[in-house]
């Protein structure tokens, strides 16, 4: 037994469960689609979908049929049989582009719609508790996040149903041609040691052994097929991200002149791309030039195998090509395993990415489930007004012990300032936020709603400047008199003419601008507890003071716990906690009391921007009631 086998027995936990196979990993995935909340519907277009799939096998056979009357009739010089057949040709081509058109819009609707289910079962846990940001610090292969859910799950369900209808609709043609295989091929005697043996359906035991040597040697020759294509996905991820990253810091690379550096990284990124697309293709070509001479020896094969019983006048010409065609479909049928091996080697190469992402979110998941883990640190709501770190050990992600036995309480009102260490007083930030379970020990938050956490660069999405600012509210849950004020309180009044553009504010925007922006949020949201990391680092000392001024002012009663690493900061603070690093790397908390200006009186008089936002917020002042 292992140390880890031991430790879970000792512990009274069960062994861990035998990993699931790949089929069963991927119905336990995306299976469920067809009992969702949609699930009549769902099921009632799949069932259409088969009856559908079942006509378009019907279409060959009467085509299988048509064949054998219209050769009859061009052997037998039949005018008149020949009119019939050709009035028969085109009702068989007016029902078969109704059955393909109609089958391919059923098809087009299951596949978007279980695309549709599947991302938003896997974009609702990734978004779920902060794991998208977890997740990027867990062990495992599960990168590119954003190309798993868009592209792999995309390939994951149009593959899946497109490969299954040429699944079924290959075992229905073999079933269907292997009954008119047979009754066409008659009784073949051959002699076999001077005896004289009887063989019924010859053609079906020659299609199935053509097959089956053609679909073994296909499956050797792709066998690396299936890496180079897993391959190629990934590096392709790996190249297309790096594009997205230098997009998202161009500025910065401009400022820095880093343009050369960075097209050497993509170059380097781009290197890997193509050697993963000469790999796929190397094994691409063998699986190509295989398939394709098997193809065409198909074609031939049959008559060259029942031309003898058609020259003896045993069968018509008709017959001939009627056994043709059903060799041809029946061998169709068999080889599905070489015609669909590239498209199934991607399919399983996407399932695995998505499996990867949504297991490594499972298992974070499970872990945020667990209250009783020591190794995690527990993040409640408390039963008071106070923010409380109990024998709070915070640790990095592979167990290495960064701040240990850390145990501090935060009442309501107070001002405290996290400095030090940068590292452990960002990581203990992230604790409070619940973005950081590795450690042990708990930390119950206040009671009292209206918690804001402003981190050093205040997120920005691509909207209107009015999204922008209200986020996380919604566009419309401040008027515009209000939103205008906010903005000139913070200094960003020049801004107040631009709310209805869209823009990608966060290259428009200087980091000064982005951060008074977040100030601007805080106004609007009016929280009780507010977290600053390094907010104001992007401001010159007078906008700084004038930030963090407009805190003191516009809420006095309010608690502020800011992480911050120069002096002039403690003016805004009654107290400090210093996160200092010692000998063994581990890092110890000192508290101090400072000695700055002293608190605000929070009693004032409310503000312009107070009165403002009292005004036009009738459901404020109804809470403001109730409090009261």
């Amino acid at each position: 037994m292992t140390a880890e086998g031991a430790a879970r027995s000792s512990a009274g936990e069960p062994p861990p469960a035998r990993a699931k196979g790949f089929f069963r990993q991927f119905l336990d995935l995306a299976g469920p689609y067809w009992s969702s909340d949609e699930k009549w519907a769902v099921r009632g277009m799949t069932a259409l979908f088969i009856l559908l799939t079942i006509a378009q096998v019907i279409v060959p056979i009467m085509v299988n049929l048509w064949s054998a009357k219209l050769f009859n009739a061009l052997e037998q010089r039949s005018m008149e049989r020949f009119l019939v057949q050709v009035v028969a040709l085109l009702g068989i081509l007016g029902i078969a582009m109704v059955i393909t058109s109609t089958h391919l819009i059923v098809k087009r609707n299951l596949q978007i719609g279980w695309r549709r289910w599947l991302s938003r079962q896997v974009l609702d846990n990734w978004m779920a508790e902060g794991r998208h940001y977890l997740v990027n610090h867990m062990p495992g292969d599960h990168d590119n996040p954003d190309g798993r859910i868009s592209e792999d799950i995309r390939n994951t369900c149009e593959s899946a149903i497109d490969l299954a209808h040429s699944l079924f609709y290959c075992l229905l043609l073999l079933v269907s041609f292997t009954q008119i295989l047979w009754s066409l091929s008659g009784v073949v005697t051959v002699t076999l040691f001077d005896t004289a043996i009887a063989v019924p359906g010859h053609m079906v035991f020659v299609s199935i052994l053509y097959a089956t040597a053609g679909t073994t040697a296909a499956v050797l020759i792709g066998r690396p097929l299936v890496r180079t294509v897993n391959m190629r996905q990934t590096v392709e991820a790996n190249f297309r991200f790096g594009l997205v990253r230098v997009r998202e810091n161009s500025e910065a690379i401009a400022l820095l002149h880093g343009e050369p550096d960075e097209r050497r990284r993509l170059s380097d990124l781009f290197v890997a791309v193509r050697k993963g697309f000469n790999l796929q293709t190397t094994a691409l070509a063998k699986v190509f030039v295989f398939s394709s001479g098997y193809s065409v020896l198909a074609s031939g094969f049959p008559f060259l195998i029942a031309a003898p019983r058609y020259i003896a006048g045993v069968i018509s010409l008709g017959e001939l090509m009627q056994i043709a065609q059903a060799f041809q479909q029946m061998t169709s049928a068999l080889s599905w395993p070489v015609d669909n091996l590239s498209k199934a080697a991607e399919w399983k190469a996407s399932v695995e990415r998505v499996l990867s992402l949504h297991n490594a979110l499972q298992a974070l998941k499970q872990e945020q489930a667990r209250t009783d883990s020591a190794n995690t640190i527990q993040v409640e709501t408390g039963d008071r007004p106070a923010l409380v770190f109990d024998d709070l050990c915070v640790a990095r992600v592979d167990g290495t012990p960064v701040v240990n036995n850390f145990t501090e309480t935060i009442e309501a009102g107070e001002r405290v300032l996290i400095s030090g260490d940068p590292g452990a007083a960002i990581k203990l930030f992230k604790v409070v936020a619940g973005l950081w379970p590795w450690g042990s020990g708990q930390v119950f938050k206040p009671n009292d709603t209206g918690i804001f956490f402003m981190p050093q660069r205040p997120y920005l999405p691509i909207a209107r400047l009015r999204s922008v600012l209200a986020y996380p509210a919604g566009p419309d849950s401040f008027d515009n008199d209000f939103l205008m004020a906010t903005l000139s309180r913070v200094g960003l009044g020049h801004m107040s003419e631009r709310l209805e553009e869209t823009n990608t504010w966060e290259n428009v925007l200087t980091l000064g601008e982005q951060q008074r922006l977040g100030f601007a949020r805080l106004l609007l949201h009016r929280p009780n507890w507010i977290f600053i990391q390094e907010a104001t680092d992007g401001l010159h000392p007078d906008g700084e003071h004038e930030m963090m001024q407009l805190v003191r002012e516009e809420f006095p009663a309010a608690t502020v716990i800011t992480v911050g690493y120069h002096s002039a900061l403690e003016a805004y603070h009654e107290r400090k906690l210093t996160l200092e690093p010692s000998k063994d790397g581990q890092v110890q908390v000192k508290a101090s009391t400072l000695a700055g200006a002293p608190p605000p009186d929070r009693r004032r008089k409310m503000s312009p921007l107070d009165l403002r936002n009292w005004l036009v917020h009738p459901l404020r002042r109804q809470g403001e009631r109730r409090e009261n």
